[in-house]
């Protein structure tokens, strides 16, 4: 996906919503502060979008604009509408989101999750793709390491990010730096 097509990804999920703000997350999220992210980041034709203030409509959002609709057979991309609380995300996100309003959202605001709030929710799900997501955003110098251990720290302490994944991600940062040759 590239920023140009998240921003009608944006446009179109307000509009189906009928909501001038949504949140952005998941992978495509990085496009909100990195609109030239590497290739590497961008391989996902889903944007994940819940919208801020109309959360009923999350599931007309994935009907008109989701996988296997007209939407996705046009352009190739579609919006996976999702609640925001779908995301495991660490306390303080929402004032860290970056916003994107542009003329190819037409007023509309797209909230992306900031890099680091977003590398700590890949973690949270710990699949091959999102470690190698995390690992990727390090290596191309996207987050710090340190930023991201704070982040992490900052998850919430519930069942959903018990403190042996919790161990496990810091551990997995750890071995990952080394093999970057960085430090925390």
């Amino acid at each position: 996906m590239t920023r140009e097509e998240l921003e009608h990804a944006i446009r179109a999920a307000c509009d189906v919503a009928q909501d001038r703000d949504v949140y952005v997350f998941g992978s495509q999220a990085i496009l909100g502060q990195y609109a030239e992210a590497p290739e590497s980041l961008r391989q996902s034709a889903e944007a994940d979008i819940a919208p801020a203030h109309a959360a009923d409509m999350v599931d007309a959002i994935d009907a008109s604009l989701g996988e296997l609709s007209s939407f996705h057979q046009t352009y190739g991309y579609y919006v996976h509408g999702v609640p925001i609380s779908a995301a495991v995300l660490p306390h303080g996100w929402e004032r860290r989101a970056k916003a994107v309003r542009t003329a190819g959202t037409n007023g509309a605001v797209g909230w992306c999750v900031e890099a680091h709030d977003l590398a700590a929710s890949k973690l949270v799900a710990f699949r091959d793709k999102d470690r190698e997501f995390v690992r990727i955003l390090l290596a191309h110098g996207l987050i710090k390491a340190r930023t991201l251990r704070l982040r992490i720290g900052q998850l919430p302490r519930n069942d959903r990010v018990p403190e042996e994944l919790r161990a496990r991600m810091l551990q997995w940062l750890s071995g990952t730096l080394r093999d970057l040759g960085r430090a925390m």
